[in-house]
């Protein structure tokens, strides 16, 4: 990288003031009214999302979080910071319903841009991205403009860098909508005016950063490069106000912004330690069921499946996998290739307990023998669905302990979509998340919250204890009355024993 990312910021604008907002419109020449913004763009972040849209989809930004190079506040008490490199057009004639063949000539300039959202809000909009994306300073673009009609829109480089590290590159060829495409298909419904702006997607590779950490973004075409544009963070100390959405920084927020697992954001497998595995084994499912009724946890058991290792205990922490109802667009978009299934059955690690949502339906299998092998190879603990087992006799042979709903021949195609993996699913009629402690035995498959886990063990062992002790007591011929349960006299000499 040259020296243009380590040249001294305290000239530039504060990319979240007015000021800023004012210099980024004088570089385009007048006030935007809309600035649009692409959700999936290219085939490569689509295989890292593991979802590819069917038509482009965007959002809108305010007009004011357009910016210049400088820095961006991420507000007090959040944490994800993200950003995504992307190419981003200027409109430079007005127009509406035009054409994919007319569509690039209604482009007057491309540049370089930076989606950058503070993830900690996503859960206030419900996908729309007011709060996460929209702040002042949000939209960094620049610093030069390129002509459009001087450059190929087929083959324009993007590359983003965190620091000096190259993280993003890719070249607009990749795109899943090509860039006419994307402002013809806008101007179908909404009239695209003169210094609108639309980002056109990120390449994979987006991630996060954090405060006195740069991002530089860069596109180039036809020997004409937009500068490099620089974005330093900076950490804010003025707090939302109180009535305001307040920040969460969730694991799954947390995975999403920075594109790695959502177990790398989890402390459930710390939670499990082997100790808390061996005393969760030594009490009785019953005893602990019994325990989180107490605290108002009823539904906490899968219902209805069958194991392939009867007597055998599975204890481990929960990845889950989603699939929907098959529909044959969509298994044709999700089910092939890499889907979610095969990725997920390659991250396991030893420990995991594989929790699949199947819907209850068991017109096919939902693994069969091969999975079975490669959950067995990575040291998986068990696998629960409440779908049906291809190759039943040899998924049983193999070892894995897997509770199930019955065989059945049938591929995955036949009513079923890989759809995602490690969010929240319904198996067998109870809600199980990532990182839920899951243990299969002889009655049935219990769901433990890991917060709650260490403080079930240790009151399931106390009662279970008193339960040893009063039975002991009644075996030895004293009456039930006052042992059971224990008056102080007979408390006073269990505690005895205890010690």
């Amino acid at each position: 990288m040259d020296n243009a990312t380590k040249q001294p910021l305290q000239n530039q604008p504060d990319a979240g003031s007015p000021r800023a907002a004012q210099r980024a419109w004088t570089l385009l020449g007048e006030k935007p009214g809309k600035v649009f913004a692409m959700h999936i763009g290219y085939r490569a972040r689509a295989e890292q999302k593991g979802r590819t849209p069917e038509a482009p989809g965007y959002f809108l930004k305010p007009s004011t979080s357009l910016a210049l190079s400088g820095e961006v506040e991420l507000p007090a008490g959040a944490e994800i910071l993200g950003f995504e490199g992307e190419i981003a057009l200027v409109i430079g004639e007005t127009c509406h319903r035009v054409s994919e063949a007319e569509a690039w000539s209604k482009v007057g300039t491309v540049t370089a841009s930076n989606d950058l959202g503070v993830f900690d809000f996503r859960w206030a909009d419900k996908g729309a991205n007011v709060r996460s994306k929209g702040g002042d300073g949000f939209t960094p673009i620049g610093p030069e403009l390129i002509p459009a009609a001087e450059i190929d829109p087929a083959d324009i480089e993007v590359r983003a860098w965190h620091g000096d590290e190259l993280v993003q590159a890719d070249n607009s060829a990749t795109l899943l909508f090509s860039l006419p495409q994307i402002v013809s298909d806008l101007s179908q419904l909404i009239t695209l005016e003169r210094g609108d702006v639309i980002l056109t997607g990120t390449p994979a590779g987006a991630s996060t950063f954090s405060p006195g950490e740069t991002v530089t973004v860069e596109v180039t075409a036809n020997g004409f490069t937009s500068g490099k544009l620089i974005t330093t963070a900076v950490q804010g100390i003025e707090p939302v106000a109180a009535y305001s959405a307040q920040p969460k920084a969730t694991p799954e927020q947390w995975a999403d912004a920075s594109g790695r697992p959502l177990t790398d954001f989890t402390d459930s497998r710390a939670a499990l330690t082997p100790e808390l595995r061996q005393r969760l084994e030594n009490v009785a499912q019953a005893t602990l069921s019994s325990l989180l009724r107490k605290r108002g946890l009823n539904n906490v058991t899968i219902e209805g499946l069958q194991p392939t290792q009867p007597g055998k205990k599975v204890i481990g922490t929960a990845r889950t996998l989603r699939y929907i109802a098959n529909r044959e667009d969509l298994f044709k978009s999700h089910g092939g290739g890499y889907n979610a299934q095969k990725r997920l059955f390659d991250s396991l690690e030893s420990g995991d307990v594989l929790v699949m949502e199947a819907r209850g339906e068991t017109r096919s299998g939902t693994l069969g023998d091969i999975l079975a092998l490669r959950a067995r190879n990575l040291g998986a603990a068990g696998i629960v669905t409440d779908g049906g087992v291809r190759d039943l006799e040899e998924v049983t042979e193999i070892g894995v302990p897997t509770f199930h709903s019955g065989g059945h021949p049938a591929v995955l195609g036949r009513v079923h979509v890989p759809w995602d993996v490690d969010q929240t699913i319904t198996c067998g009629g109870c809600a199980v998340q990532p990182g839920d402690i899951i243990y299969g035995g002889p009655d049935g498959v219990m769901v433990i919250p890991p917060a709650l886990a260490a403080e079930l063990v240790e009151e399931a062992e106390q009662q279970e204890a008193e339960e040893t002790f009063i039975a002991r007591m009644v075996d030895e011929g004293n009456p039930v009355d006052g042992l059971f349960p224990m008056n102080a006299e007979w408390r006073a000499r269990f505690d005895a024993e205890r010690q």
